[in-house]
């Protein structure tokens, strides 16, 4: 019995820790929503582009670490920044079905792209990082540098909304952007700044996977769906909400996976994702 809690309380304690690292997946995802209303459909095949770029710049120019994971960083952000004013921005009159698949086109030429400039083989840092032990509990150690990581993103970002000027106009414009421009705020320019926020954020997400999975141009197939509905779960648009939904789908996840099978934990947390949505389709936190 005493072994058998002490498995559990791993199982909940690596629950927590990939909670933040979902936790800091669906951030940006839902920044991106709650300021601009528009979903992107290609997030995750953005962060495959922020793991091939710290592959590349790591690999294969030998750049070191430290500094190709703050380059893979402001690639993402660009790229965010660049698909807002070229893509996102010409369709924020149209119906949102026109804008899920402008996004979902922008998936597939990502997917294409990385498989024409890489190749469709599974690539990897060959960064090999042990265990941690503690008693009978064994814990990834890239997951626990992902978990501290993901909370000083998370962190960082509330105080950028809360106590800078930009943060401020950020969260003012998702309030009420037709009022905004009364108020001396360019929305346009705000959008920007939103699209390059959410773009940094997938560059910091990418940062962090690529020291735990293998590369390749359908990678994102593998986090995206679930970023997707731990969004919808917490309430869409609705970065508190996101939050709790990615621990608690960490935890099924992990604790389901402990009595179960891994695979039977992500069946369970899509049962409870479908409960939730016939009881409150708007979302945990999210508004009517």
């Amino acid at each position: 019995m005493e072994i058998f809690d002490i498995f559990l309380l791993e199982a909940v304690l690596n629950g927590i820790l990939l909670g933040g690292l979902l936790a800091l997946l669906s951030l940006g995802l839902n920044l991106i929503f709650g300021v601009i209303d528009v979903v992107w459909i290609c997030y995750a095949e953005m962060i495959m582009i922020g793991m091939y770029a710290v592959y590349a710049l790591h690999v294969q120019q030998h750049w070191p670490l430290a500094a190709a994971m703050p380059a893979g960083i402001a690639i993402v952000a660009l790229l965010g920044a660049l698909m807002h004013q070229f893509i996102i921005r010409p369709v924020l009159s149209a119906e949102p079905i026109n804008q899920l698949l402008v996004t979902g086109g922008v998936l597939f030429f990502l997917q294409a792209a990385a498989t024409l400039a890489f190749g469709i083989e599974f690539k990897n840092l060959g960064v090999k990082l042990p265990p941690i032990a503690i008693g009978e509990m064994s814990f990834s150690f890239p997951r626990i540098i992902a978990f501290a990581v993901a909370v000083a993103g998370v962190i960082a970002t509330y105080l950028l909304l809360t106590r800078t000027y930009v943060g401020t106009a950020i969260r003012a414009i998702s309030q009420d952007r037709e009022i905004m421009p009364l108020m001396g705020v360019n929305p346009g320019r705000i959008f920007v700044v939103t699209s390059a926020l959410g773009g940094a954020l997938a560059g910091l997400s990418a940062c962090l996977l690529v020291l735990q999975y293998d590369i390749h141009p359908a990678i994102g197939l593998s986090f995206g769906p679930i970023t997707f509905l731990i969004c919808v779960l917490g309430g869409l648009g609705n970065m508190l909400g996101g939050l709790i939904a990615a621990f608690i789908f960490a935890q099924f996840i992990s604790v389901g996976g402990f009595f179960f099978a891994i695979e039977w934990g992500y069946v369970i947390a899509f049962v409870f994702f479908i409960a939730v949505m016939f009881w409150r389709p708007q979302g945990i936190l999210g508004g009517k």
